[in-house]
């Protein structure tokens, strides 16, 4: 009884509010004919560009509105006509005849006789309180001009008092807030929050992705409670996140004034507005509001295979370090989204053998159902002599933008089929746990294929007892960074087999220091203490990064420093280098590390003198306003001289994102007896071993070996050719951001910005008992393009921008080892070569008879090589080595 109470006295208030209170929305007269002038335009440029020097163009008309029914109960709920009529085209900035792509046309010759009859045919709005409670229109018109009438129709629709709600407009059911003062509303829309049935994609990355700023404000002038004029101006901006010049925009301004009024048609008779508008006109319709999907197609566009003939040479091997490459590369992938599975195999099939893993590489990074469904029938797991090919499709939908079920479901089928390669069947476990990450990001964690992996990664270490099996599913772990996992990773972190420890370890580290339980921290530091057992020094070192990484409390940073003199030599100056670069780059850590030093037992010169050659060091790459890039450089030797572990990293951070863009590992065990020397503690029963391992953009890969076994390691020693093993090489789609604007004024701005990177990562290592020296070598190369697009596309006409940027590096990373004497001589070179560097802005204009301006602007310069500054001893050391080679 109450709520009914309530209810009536609340219903009881909105009608005196509105009776009484004035009107709730603009009231038009009876008998009377409003004459306006409206005007639309667009343009798109770079983001900073000025209208002078945009692309785009400009609608103007007239405009006759009147009433053609009214509520008697409400005067605020109306039925109006609008009739758009004197259609005109033409430039949004002056140009030049020459660069004028509408120079010589007429309205009708450019939209056509269909289309400009659809514009000019009268419709009708239904308002009620100033809002739009229907749009009626035509079914048969082409969905362009039926959205530039909701455009019109949209600005319509105002109230009068202060508030925010939420409307449904041509661009959707958006937040919108309205301020009211003397003779003039502000509504400012909330973009952010409009739903559209347009759906889009983006990279999972940030540091990575593309982020936009969007604005719509609308002002309205009123005199007697009817709109005297209504100014709209809606603006986008889309940026690459790590470079902000690498932005576009499109802006849609809207302006309606009232030229003045006539008489016209009375008011129609009728009870309710669907019988009003059928006796108007019965094929009348309401169509809805909110803009509907226009589907534009492209003519005289090159089919896909058409396509792959122009690009080929581009993607030969050859040419994979020049920014040709990854320019090809996205162009592809943006032919093979609009293909058929038959169109995709066909190209597949005709690619050369040198090609085509490059091809490979285009077609499953495109994502879609058509691309993966040609792939898993072109591939064929049983046949050994495909590795190449498999291995390519794995890694690409390792690094997949914005994977789905499916793409993970297909793994999972190819996990339980026949695989005949090991190194494949590792491959595709490794990648699931990829694809488990980044479907989790998105809110995909209870998928069912999602549910069924998890369970499959999660219970598989403890389901084998074969050792690499054990290293797979642990790396598969690894890269799905499931909380669930850490418990494993804790527990495998104090195995015997120090493969477990150190991938479980470097783990760890990975995860949000939130997640590292007192329990987790208890177990590092055993591991690290050997409170239980002995363990390897790349372990400990291991085991040393997590407690350093992960907020330490003063105690551990104390029991560390205290540990330092009673380590391995080597391990004694590889954690006292790590100290000095945790306090040198500032890190996290070093607040505490100071106060532990504060203690003399702790920190004295008896610790702190410790001679060796093992190292760490940290320094930054580059530091601009849009992203910091920054290095790591750890190094940690056995007693003997030779190299234990060598770790490279290059991280990206961006708006306060972190990305791991790149760690190389290299690893080396039971090499001693090469050189007849003493084990270290704890590593005397080493087998013979070489590897290397790489994590790229946060996805762990398939670790390589370079040897296993003595018998092994003295084959490979005397048949060395001292050339680099690839570990990676490919193209690589970065970043990948899709999505339709919807413009308040009807239009629909296409965005894409894609990132394609072709990247070839080696490594190897050489020893010369002859010399007594080794050397270790990492070797980097890249090119990299990205580019953005803002296309506005009418199908009779079309205006858009394109921003790019391209680049071609490489980086090597190489260390030398001489140990004929203790301390041995090492000297470490991180050195980056003279690169060019160049940015382009293109924008077009072109008419669906054909017609075309196109105007391009670049921008180069060559940034000078250099070597990346490490420690000051590490100079003095190579110093020594290269006096010592002459």
């Amino acid at each position: 009884m109450l709520t009914l109470v309530v209810f009536l006295l609340c219903a009881a208030s909105s009608v005196s509010a509105s009776t009484k209170g004035g009107a709730a929305g603009p009231r038009l007269n009876n008998n009377q004919l409003y004459k306006f002038s409206y005007t639309t335009e667009v343009l798109v440029d770079k983001a900073r560009g000025s209208k002078e020097g945009s692309a785009g163009y400009r609608i103007s008309s007239d405009v006759d509105v009147n009433l053609v029914w009214r509520d008697p109960s409400n005067k605020d709920d109306q039925l109006i006509q609008l009739a758009i009529s004197n259609v005109r085209l033409e430039p949004v900035s002056r140009r030049s005849e020459k660069k004028n792509v509408l120079h010589g046309s007429t309205t009708e010759s450019v939209l056509g006789k269909t289309k400009l009859a659809a514009l000019t045919k009268p419709f009708l709005v239904h308002l009620r309180n100033g809002k739009t409670k229907a749009f009626y229109s035509y079914w048969a018109e082409p969905a362009t001009v039926k959205n530039l009438k909701r455009g019109l129709a949209s600005l319509l629709q105002v109230q009068l008092n202060t508030g925010k709600v939420i409307e449904n407009d041509v661009s959707g059911r958006c937040t919108v807030e309205y301020k009211a003062a003397k003779g003039q509303v502000t509504r400012t829309k909330l973009l952010e929050t409009c739903k559209t049935a347009e759906t889009g994609f983006t990279t999972h990355s940030q540091v990575l992705g593309v982020s936009r700023k969007s604005s719509s404000v609308t002002v309205f002038t009123l005199e007697d409670g009817f709109i005297r004029s209504a100014v709209a101006e809606e603006k986008h901006s889309v940026g690459v996140n790590a470079r902000n010049s690498a932005a576009a925009k499109v802006v849609a301004r809207q302006t309606l004034t009232l030229v003045g009024t006539e008489a016209g048609p009375l008011e129609a008779a009728g009870k309710d507005v669907s019988g009003v508008v059928k006796s108007i006109d019965a094929k009348l319709a309401a169509v809805g509001i909110v803009a509907e999907k226009v589907k534009t197609q492209c003519k005289g566009c090159p089919s896909l295979f058409e396509h792959w003939q122009t690009q080929q040479k581009q993607l030969e091997p050859a040419s994979l370090s020049k920014a040709t490459a990854p320019r090809s590369f996205l162009a592809l992938i943006q032919s093979i989204r609009k293909a058929s599975k038959d169109e995709i195999l066909k190209v597949l099939k005709s690619a050369s053998k040198t090609s085509l893993p490059q091809v490979v590489d285009a077609v499953t990074s495109s994502q879609t159902a058509a691309s993966l469904d040609a792939m898993l029938q072109f591939l064929n797991f049983t046949d050994a002599k495909g590795l190449v090919l498999q291995e390519r499709f794995l890694y690409a939908c390792g690094f997949a933008s914005h994977p789905n079920e499916r793409m993970l479901q297909a793994l999972l089928d190819i996990s339980k089929g026949k695989i005949s390669s090991t190194d494949i069947k590792e491959s595709v476990v490794i990648i699931m746990g990829a694809l488990v990450h980044k479907l989790c990001q998105k809110g995909g964690c209870n998928l069912p294929t999602v549910v069924k992996v998890k369970k499959l990664i999660l219970d598989g270490p403890d389901s084998t007892q074969d050792e690499s099996e054990v290293q797979m599913y642990l790396l598969a772990l690894k890269n799905s960074l499931l909380p669930e996992a850490i418990p494993i990773f804790t527990k495998y972190a104090e195995s015997e087999v120090g493969a477990y420890n150190t991938i479980s370890l470097t783990a760890l580290q990975r995860y949000d220091v939130k997640l590292m339980t007192d329990e987790v921290k208890r177990t590092v530091n055993r591991v690290y203490h050997q409170n239980r057992r002995i363990y390897e020094k790349n372990v400990r070192a291991a085991a040393a990064d997590v407690i350093l990484s992960s907020n330490p409390s003063y105690i551990e940073v104390k029991n560390l420093l205290l540990s330092i003199g009673n380590l391995p030599h080597e391990m004694n100056k590889y954690m006292l280098s790590k100290i000095q670069d945790i306090l040198h780059f500032q890190l996290p850590a070093s607040k505490v590390i100071r106060q532990a030093m504060r203690d003399m037992i702790s920190h004295n010169y008896d610790r702190f003198a410790k001679v060796g050659s093992s190292s760490a060091f940290s320094g930054f790459m580059a530091q601009s306003a849009d992203v910091t890039s920054t290095y790591s450089l750890d190094i940690l030797y056995s007693g003997s001289g030779i190299l234990r572990r060598s770790n490279m990293n290059i991280y990206g951070a961006s708006k306060g994102a972190m990305l791991h863009g790149l760690q190389v590992a290299i690893e080396a065990q039971g090499l001693e007896s090469l050189i007849a020397a003493t084990p270290d503690e704890g590593e005397e029963n080493l087998e013979s071993f070489a590897g290397m391992s790489a994590l790229l953009f946060d996805v762990q890969l398939r670790p390589v070996t370079f040897f296993k076994g003595y018998s092994d390691l003295m084959s490979k020693m005397f048949s060395m050719t001292g050339e680099p093993m690839n570990v990676v090489k490919g193209l690589i789609l970065l970043t990948d951001h899709s999505e339709v604007i919807q413009l308040q004024s009807g239009l629909k701005a296409s965005t894409e910005f894609q990132g394609g990177l072709a990247i070839d990562i080696s490594g190897g290592m050489e020893i010369s008992l002859w010399y007594r020296e080794s050397k270790t070598s990492v070797n980097n190369r890249g090119a990299l393009v990205v580019t953005g697009n803002i296309t506005v596309d009418m199908d009779f006409m079309r205006a858009g921008v394109e921003v790019s940027f391209e680049t071609e590096a490489s980086l090597d990373f190489i260390t030398t080892v001489q140990f004929s004497e203790y301390p041995f001589l090492v000297c470490m070179q991180m050195d980056k070569t003279t690169f060019p560097f160049s940015e382009y802005v293109t924008k077009y204009e072109s008419l669906s008879s054909g017609r075309n301006v196109v105007s391009r602007r670049s921008k180069k310069q060559l940034v000078p090589g250099s070597e990346f500054p490490l420690h000051q001893e590490n100079s003095n050391m190579c110093k020594k080595v290269f006096d010592s080679s002459w």
